[in-house]
């Protein structure tokens, strides 16, 4: 007989076969918390976790707690090294910046986007991002705790007042809970404010982390480390050129995201049934009824639609940049070519950072079409110049579809280009395009 906390106790039990929120939603919390289950074993810190408690419970505008998030997430980050970007290393990321957005200038008439440079901590990167996570999370929160009321059968609501109000505090702890930790997790792998394909940060900010931008470097023992800042500066560079030449692409990325998190259809036909057949007075009863799937996500045909447009968009977005920053490095960074191939398949096959987004988010953001987008752009660029390249994004509707993809050098070839504006008609848009336009939804950074 072992008195080990989370030993198999004398009848054979696993370590958490005494949990008592085990099938409940609080499980993952508790778990997240570093008590029963997922390497926990043990009854955690009690004055530890009613702290947490009160701060994933507190008052707070919204589905979730975004200072609660913010604080799990720091906490997260902090159980590896964290250290504080030295004035060396912050000059560093400066100056790899500025010569980035020379070396784009010869590749795109798309003007820099740059308005500051930074580089951050993970720490840093969780603070400056989370505004743009709040508009991504919510949505799914907010759909969790609607599905949990759509669930309740009609009958029942007015008498389990009291369980629907205590069932959505706990999907927005829930929720707080997963994130916090999620953006601690995805800090430690992120190497950029635009890594994911996202613009996470504020406009015009180019950020690196140079922290995980060592720990990259490390890992391509045939490539100097000044390389590798250059090389992640210049993808960088030009993914905020991109955003800040493409006004309605921001907003474009970032609502469409949401805009499946808000739409997510919650399967609660188990709910309802569970629901029907609970005993109020029962405490192990009402455990039963919330255990497992209760806030399983089943994606609508519509959303399943949606999220092939934003893969498409998001790979149309990964493959420009990578055309343009392998044009700027064609001539000069010898050691250029393997980096793109390791940021190609680290992008492709869904690292911890997709990895995590798809666990915080409910969908994946590889963009699987990497390849075949690059190749469109060069190709292009080689028939038709930089301008029509770049004249593309005018309007989303102009943008190459799945099956352009599926042929990517013979976009706009012969008869099978867009007819929807007249040659005179694209260069107008065009130079309103690379000028700078007068009119758009999205703010432009200064420049």
């Amino acid at each position: 007989m072992s008195d080990t906390p989370g030993d198999s106790g004398p009848s054979g039990q696993g370590p958490d076969d005494n949990n008592p929120f085990k099938g409940t939603p609080f499980e993952q919390i508790f778990s997240q918390m570093g008590g029963f289950g997922a390497g926990g074993g043990q009854m955690p810190d009690l004055n530890a976790l009613m702290a947490q408690m009160q701060g994933l419970f507190a008052p707070h505008d919204g589905p979730v707690n975004w200072e609660t998030v913010t604080d799990l997430a720091r906490r997260a980050a902090a159980q590896e090294p964290d250290p504080t970007v030295s004035a060396a290393q912050s000059g560093a990321v400066a100056d790899a910046v500025r010569l980035a957005d020379h070396w784009l200038d010869t590749t795109t008439e798309f003007p820099s986007g740059v308005t500051t440079t930074a580089a951050w901590s993970r720490a840093e990167w969780i603070v400056e991002t989370i505004d743009v996570w709040k508009v991504l999370v919510e949505p799914i929160a907010g759909s969790a705790t609607a599905a949990l009321g759509q669930a309740m059968p009609e009958e029942m609501r007015q008498l389990a007042g009291p369980l629907m109000a205590m069932l959505g505090k706990a999907s927005g702890a829930m929720v707080a809970s997963q994130v916090g930790s999620g953006l601690g997790a995805l800090a430690g792998d992120v190497l950029s404010a635009s890594d994911i394909g996202l613009p996470l940060g504020p406009i015009g900010k180019a950020a690196l982390l140079p922290t995980n931008v060592d720990a990259f470097a490390a890992d391509l023992p045939d490539v100097t480390a000044d390389d590798v800042l250059l090389y992640l500066a210049l993808r960088e560079a030009a993914h905020q050129r991109l955003f800040a030449g493409v006004p309605w692409l921001r907003d474009h990325l970032i609502g469409a995201v949401a805009e499946y998190g808000a739409g997510m259809d919650f399967d609660t036909s188990g709910m309802e049934s569970k629901l029907r057949d609970i005993d109020m007075t029962n405490p192990e009863a009402m455990q039963d009824a919330l255990a497992g799937g209760l806030f399983d996500p089943e994606p609508s045909p519509a959303q399943k639609a949606a999220l092939e447009k934003l893969e498409i968009t998001l790979a149309l977005v990964e493959g420009w940049v990578d055309e343009v920053v392998s044009q700027a490095t064609a001539e000069r960074m010898p050691a250029a070519a393997k980096l793109q191939e390791t940021v190609r398949r680290r992008r492709a096959a869904g690292g911890p950072a997709e990895q995590t987004f798809a666990t915080l988010v409910g969908l994946e953001l590889r963009p699987r079409r990497l390849r075949d987008a690059s190749t469109l752009w060069g190709s292009l660029r080689t028939r038709q110049g930089a301008e029509a390249r770049d004249g593309v994004w005018m309007s989303p509707h102009l943008l190459p579809s799945a099956a352009d993809l599926d042929d990517p050098l013979g976009f706009r070839e012969g008869s099978d280009a867009p007819s929807e504006l007249s040659e005179e008609q694209f260069d107008a848009e065009l130079r309103d395009l690379l000028d700078g336009p007068g009119s758009g939804d999205s703010p432009r950074p200064a420049e």
